[in-house]
């Protein structure tokens, strides 16, 4: 997943201003508590990130794509 897919599925999921509040200020239980901003900047791959996110906010599977099914989540990490 590219750094702009994430920011791209992040707006269509929670919203552009939304998101940018979460990324900032939330702090992920799967990523040591770093920000969705520290967490990209250190080097965290960003599907990883991504499904840090979505699994602290609680958002289902069949959700994750924001409602765009050309949006292709990549799969979680075994």
């Amino acid at each position: 997943m590219r750094l702009s897919e994430f920011w791209s599925l992040a707006d269509a999921v929670f919203g552009p201003g939304y998101s940018r509040t979460l990324a900032r200020e939330l702090a992920l239980d799967a990523a040591g508590s770093m920000t969705c901003e520290q967490a990209l900047a250190g080097g965290v791959a960003a599907r990883d990130v991504w499904h840090a996110l979505c699994d602290q906010m609680d958002v289902p599977m069949d959700q994750r794509d924001g409602g765009l099914r050309e949006n292709l989540v990549p799969p979680r990490r075994p």
